[in-house]
């Protein structure tokens, strides 16, 4: 399995992907929480690799991470625009309702943070580029 990981300065995004593209977990956490809930992930699930953006922040994430969880094998993609692509994939994964339904997409806003989506973009990203 692979980790997603969006790091952020007040929050980060987190996901968990079986090869075959399947999301088991994905959630936004506070970026004071990051770290625990990627040690915890870790505990729950076989995970390989971490992929993470490689944009804010991303040097210092990826030293605290190596730190906690030694031995993992981390990977940095290139996040640019991954924010706008997450944007659609979550009206993909949750469709408006409602009269949601006629405002066209590009004038819809997530009602929540989408750093978690990102983490899945980059997971895709990733699996992309066939380095697996």
């Amino acid at each position: 399995m692979i980790l997603g990981f969006d790091p952020g300065r007040d929050k980060c995004g987190v996901a968990v992907m079986e090869l075959d593209r399947q999301v088991k977990y994905h959630q936004v956490v506070l970026a004071e929480n990051a770290i625990a809930t990627l040690a915890s992930l870790y505990s729950q699930f076989p995970i390989e690799l971490i992929v993470m953006g490689d944009q804010t922040t991303s040097r210092s994430w990826k030293e605290r991470i190596s730190v906690s969880l030694p031995g993992v094998r981390i990977v940095q993609v290139d996040e640019r625009y991954s924010s706008l692509e997450a944007r659609d994939r979550f009206w993909e994964m949750y469709p408006p309702q409602g009269f949601n339904r006629l405002i066209p997409q590009g004038m819809r806003t997530p009602p929540r943070p989408v750093d978690d989506i990102v983490a899945i973009v980059l997971i895709e990203r990733y699996l992309s580029k066939g380095d697996v």
